[in-house]
């Protein structure tokens, strides 16, 4: 089996979540194409640092390692990328599950020396057991899956998202890595973006770059109970908007937005039309969905606006690091 070597991150930071992160290890392992190997990375969490070396101390193919930056899922990405010997990097997250060909079809898209990221398709696992009905599905990035909007098959993107996706080691030579003070630190406001700042970052650093995704490259993503309300629904949208603006502030509201633009001027009215023709039809939920999407755009729009304010004020900043580490093997062909 020809390809690049891949190197699979998980960051993990509470131990509320110990069988799901054995579930992700698990799926990882259980690979068609297998990962040269997995890192743990253990988010400032002792308790859970010790019990996952004494669980896999005597597995090969997995390293347990401590986020050697400040607190948040940037830094612990960062550091796992720093000790991966894998030509390209992978990440997953520790309340999924990956499908048996989820590398395959990254590794398939490395083909093309231009291609410097490759992202999949993330489908939600409802706590309750089937999607809210008020829950649209335009706003399942939400709760960090694929969402109503995204283009299907194979295609190229301007961003892959996270919790799915993959990219070439050089990327970050290029680039830098993620960058900390965006993406998600606990519970801690904003809460995303990290991966959309790096991927905009790293197509100015390198115009000739290539950003696909596969939605053939599938994983499963638990959402607990609480992220099923609305109240969540609300906290999070508006979380958005802060990251947005301090992205928007870092690249340009040109490139930082330009995805954006199209999701709510065509696929959130689409979205809406819809809920509303449900209603007029009486099938359930149509109405709560409309007023969702309404509710989220107007959230976000609120979170844009109190972030740009903060940004300009200086309120609000972030860093970019370079990615350090011991040295890594060249990733070689199978």
């Amino acid at each position: 089996m020809s390809g690049p070597d891949i190197s699979v991150v998980i960051c993990v930071y509470t131990e509320d979540r110990w069988e799901d992160i054995l579930a992700a290890v698990s799926s990882v392992r259980a690979q068609a194409y297998p990962a040269l190997e997995t890192l743990l990375v253990v988010d400032h969490n002792e308790a859970l640092l010790d019990r996952l070396t004494k669980e896999y101390k005597e597995a090969a193919d997995v390293r347990v390692l401590a986020n050697a930056g400040p607190r948040g899922l940037s830094a612990g990405r960062n550091t796992g990328i720093a000790a991966s010997y894998g030509e390209v990097v992978a990440f997953l997250d520790d309340d999924a599950v990956a499908e048996r060909d989820w590398l395959r079809y990254f590794a398939a898209g490395y083909a093309d020396p231009r291609v410097m990221a490759v992202g999949g398709r993330t489908e939600p696992i409802w706590a309750s057991g089937r999607r809210p009905d008020w829950f649209p599905e335009e706003f399942d990035w939400v709760v960090g899956c694929t969402y109503r909007g995204l283009p299907d098959g194979r295609v190229e993107v301007r961003n892959v998202l996270g919790g799915n996706a993959s990219f070439r080691r050089t990327a970050f030579d290029f680039a830098g890595g993620f960058a900390t003070g965006i993406g998600r630190d606990g519970d801690r406001l904003p809460l995303g973006c990290e991966e959309t700042e790096l991927c905009i970052r790293l197509t100015r650093a390198r115009p000739d770059t290539v950003l696909l995704i596969d939605d053939r490259a599938v994983i499963h993503h638990r959402v607990p109970e609480p992220r099923e309300h609305f109240r969540y629904f609300r906290t999070r949208t508006y979380a958005e908007g802060l990251s947005k603006a301090l992205v928007a502030r870092s690249v340009g509201a040109g490139k930082g937005l330009e995805s954006e633009r199209r999701y709510t001027t065509r696929v959130l009215p689409a979205g809406v039309a819809r809920g509303l023709r449900d209603a007029v039809l009486a099938r359930r939920g149509g109405a709560g969905r409309a007023g969702a999407i309404v509710a989220g755009v107007l959230t976000a729009a609120g979170g844009y606006v109190v972030g740009s304010v903060r940004v300009r004020r200086g309120g609000v900043t972030y860093s970019v690091a370079g990615i350090e580490g011991e040295p890594r093997r060249e990733g070689g062909s199978r």
